[in-house]
């Protein structure tokens, strides 16, 4: 059986946290591209070549689904995982690093092909035309506080500010606790930027997906510390298009996704990153 190697283009977007004022970011306009191509046409199973090229959208800074590591390469669950249902079912594809906001315009847009960027699955999403692949991962989402902090509960966050993630479960969470806990909510466009807000002390507690959270703390060295209590009770993680034309793509991806669970891959994947 021929190898076949999927494409993949991985624009990374690095943005600079300024550390100043009340969670403030800078983003650097440059980028880096990373190239790996195909060293073959890729074959459908009639033996007839497929020169078709899916663009994917990604966040920047997810981590452990998609971040820069220190060789400044891209990676992460996401990515690994994307790489290996494309060999798996032998489509290639370009990952384009673009954030959160603007890859959900582009797949909108039809300006990109399908979204991987820990998108939980969510009727809210469904209903606005999100068409999800099976769940790939489940993940709850926890209430982050600086280190050191005295909150240990929801209701010691009355009259407090928690910092959230624009358009995501863990800003759904915060905001269907805010009233019934008498705090108030600001939006970020970026993880980095939301967790320096707790640090600098801006916010009394950030709400984010427990094992990015998990992660960012571990190897991150951050200030931040997870309450015993505080979380969701979790959802799936899911592929996404928005165009039902797209429905081949979405077909490859829980085909492949289905067999890298049966083979051990998407083990192999997780514990590389989790364990």
């Amino acid at each position: 059986m021929k190898k076949i190697l999927a494409l993949v283009l991985c624009t990374v977007l690095t943005g600079g946290i300024l550390l100043t004022g009340c969670g403030s970011s800078e983003k650097k306009d440059t980028a880096k591209e990373t190239t790996v191509k195909a060293d073959e046409t890729t074959k459908t199973s009639d033996g007839s070549a497929n020169d078709k090229i899916w663009i994917i959208a990604t966040d920047t800074v997810f981590k452990p689904f998609e971040y820069t590591n220190e060789k400044n390469e891209f990676v992460g669950i996401d990515v690994d995982l994307l790489a290996a249902i494309a060999e798996d079912q032998g489509f290639k594809y370009e990952l384009q690093s673009l954030g959160w906001d603007a890859s959900v315009a582009a797949v909108q847009a039809g300006q990109a092909d399908g979204l991987i960027a820990g998108a939980t699955i969510k009727q809210e999403r469904i209903d606005s035309g999100w068409i999800f692949s099976d769940g790939y991962y489940n993940a709850s989402q926890t209430f982050v506080v600086g280190e050191g902090s005295d909150i240990k509960s929801f209701e010691d966050l009355k009259g407090k500010n928690v910092a959230v993630k624009n358009g995501t479960a863990g800003a759904d969470f915060a905001n269907s606790l805010k009233e019934q806990y008498g705090f108030t909510v600001t939006v970020f466009d970026d993880s980095p930027t939301m967790y320096q807000d707790v640090i600098l002390g801006n916010s009394a507690a950030c709400v984010e997906d427990s094992p990015i959270m998990k992660a960012s703390i571990k190897e991150g060295g951050l200030k931040l510390m997870i309450p015993e209590g505080m979380e969701s009770e979790g959802a799936p993680y899911g592929f996404a298009i928005m165009n039902k034309d797209k429905q081949e793509l979405l077909d490859k991806f829980n085909a492949g996704l289905a067999n890298i669970k049966a083979n051990g891959k998407y083990d192999e994947i997780i514990n590389k990153y989790l364990k």
